[in-house]
C-alpha cells in the first residue's frame, strides 16, 4: 500500500503518488499484465532485458562511472 500526504495542493500530492508507482514498478507491472504473455515470449523477452542490463553495466564499467 502507497501511502501519499496531501497538504493543501492536490497536484503535488498526485506528482507524489506518481512518483511512487515509478519508483516501486507498479505501472509497468500492470502495463505488461495486461494481455497473457505465453511462457515463450517470457522468456525472449527476460533474456532481451538481461542482455541490455549486461550492455549497459559493460559501458558504465568501461566509462569509469
Amino acid at each position: 500500500m502507497i501511502d501519499v500526504e496531501v497538504r493543501g495542493d492536490i497536484e503535488y500530492a498526485i506528482r507524489q503518488l506518481k512518483k511512487k508507482l515509478q519508483i516501486d514498478g507498479i505501472k509497468r507491472e500492470l502495463k505488461r499484465r495486461e494481455y497473457y504473455e505465453k511462457p515463450s515470449v517470457r522468456k525472449r523477452r527476460k533474456s532481451a532485458e538481461a542482455l541490455r542490463k549486461l550492455r549497459k553495466f559493460n559501458r558504465m564499467k568501461n566509462n569509469n562511472y
